[in-house]
């Protein structure tokens, strides 16, 4: 199993990344939306999940998550937000957009697991 953490934060990265490599997953970093469509622009074999934040430069997370659901090669790809954007309305344009999930920073392990069980790609 795949999965790719985009986030512009070094210690968020390696704590999500972590969690999802406990999990099984072979995982792949990048540090925003733009830096996430390069990468996956040039993989053969998608990843099964994607994490991203919201609060990035160049391109956001809603920004990104809305790219990735224009093109259909993505449309299998589960995505869960994971920001530290708390206010409702921001979780509904989030999902509008195309997230699978939404998680808010801080969150613990179990969360993010949780997370990942709802949407199908951890049992």
């Amino acid at each position: 199993m795949r999965a790719l953490v985009v986030d512009d934060s070094r210690p968020i990265r390696r704590i999500e990344s972590d969690i999802l490599q406990e999990l099984g997953f072979e995982t792949g970093v990048a540090v925003n939306g733009k830096d996430a469509m390069t990468q996956l622009d040039a993989l053969e074999s998608l990843p099964e999940v994607i994490l991203v934040d919201w609060n990035m430069p160049e391109m956001d997370g809603l920004e990104f998550i809305r790219t990735l659901r224009r093109n259909k090669r993505y449309a299998g790809v589960v995505v869960v937000m994971v920001t530290t954007e708390t206010e409702t309305d921001q979780m509904l344009r989030a999902l509008s957009a195309g997230a699978d999930e939404y998680l808010m920073k801080p969150f613990q392990k179990e969360g993010l697991v949780d997370k990942l069980r709802l949407v199908g790609v951890v049992q």
